[in-house]
């Protein structure tokens, strides 16, 4: 019996559009869902006290956050084709596998960016300059790994840039003392599920020379998650402070502390598969701050 998930909607496509699905990673739908809840959590701290978040934003920025990581991911891909190739976890990514071209990839990224274009025009004067500023992330983080131990560090603040970009979008300009405590906490959140990530790869990644935060911090990992994540905790409190949040947010900061605790004291890095399975329980970071929002909005 067939399931319905993004992998199986993958599956059930014509075969000529699978490759390109996959090459934006719709059958692995975590990577999107944790681009776009920063972006949540921002137009719900956005809405007005005893309102709802706009829907109209939240649905908006969703298909922004699809289009954006598929983007990513293409240009990830393309970047880096021959690494993954040698990797057991990546080969059969479509361009490294050799199922599209790169010219084929190029096109579908100026696709995926042109429709990225027509959601951020959909947007104010001052949301669209701020989101066209976070390109120069998007194209450079692949390229990161060949150059410092940190591009976990460059991939939160690439991630995160709709924490700032959500309250634009409704308010028409950043509260900095909200929205950059809300960005440093995303970044932070980023440090701990993508170094978590890392570690599935690190034993391809020191084969094949590049770098990670997972072999930067090696066997000392759950010491630094647990510092990122404590810095996460207390920048949501100060963003929660600065806007007047109520107690409904500050329990939900507490259980995704709880939710941290418990991944990071029984996170296995040697094993990849509780590697993965910790780093996708993440959306559930995400969707737990956002009730909590909604909630104290009310």
């Amino acid at each position: 019996p067939r399931s319905f998930s993004a992998a199986e909607l993958v599956r059930a496509a014509p075969a000529p559009l699978r490759p390109y699905l996959r090459l934006m990673r719709l059958h692995q739908p975590a990577g999107t869902w944790l681009l776009y809840l920063p972006c949540t959590w921002s137009i719900g701290l956005a809405a007005a006290p005893g309102c709802l978040p706009d829907w109209h934003m939240l649905s908006l920025f969703g298909v922004g956050a699809v289009l954006m990581r598929g983007a990513g991911c293409t240009i990830n891909d393309m970047w880096d084709r021959d690494y993954d190739r040698q990797v057991a976890r990546t080969a059969s990514r479509p361009l490294a596998a050799g199922d599209i071209s790169t010219f084929q990839c190029l096109v579908f990224l100026g696709g995926q960016l042109s429709l990225a274009l027509c959601v951020l025009l959909c947007l104010n004067y001052y949301s669209i300059i701020l989101g066209a500023a976070s390109l120069s992330l998007v194209i450079t983080y692949p390229l990161m790994k060949r150059i410092t131990y940190w591009p976990q560090l460059v991939l939160g603040l690439t991630f995160n840039w709709g924490a700032l970009l959500g309250w634009s979008a409704v308010k028409g300009s950043c509260e900095w003392s909200v929205c950059l405590p809300l960005y440093f906490a995303g970044v932070m959140w980023t440090l701990v599920y993508d170094t978590i990530y890392a570690h599935q790869d690190k034993r391809d990644d020191i084969m094949i020379g590049v770098k990670s935060t997972a072999l930067q911090f090696k066997e000392d990992t759950k010491q630094w998650l647990s510092g990122f994540s404590l810095a996460m905790l207390l920048s949501l409190c100060v963003a929660g402070m600065n806007c007047n949040q109520t107690f409904p947010y500050y329990s939900a900061v507490a259980a995704v502390g709880a939710h941290l605790a418990h991944q990071i004291y029984t996170l296995d890095i040697d094993k990849p598969e509780d590697c993965w399975k910790k780093f996708a329980s993440n959306r559930t970071v995400g969707i737990l701050l956002f009730i909590g929002i909604v909630l104290g909005n009310m």
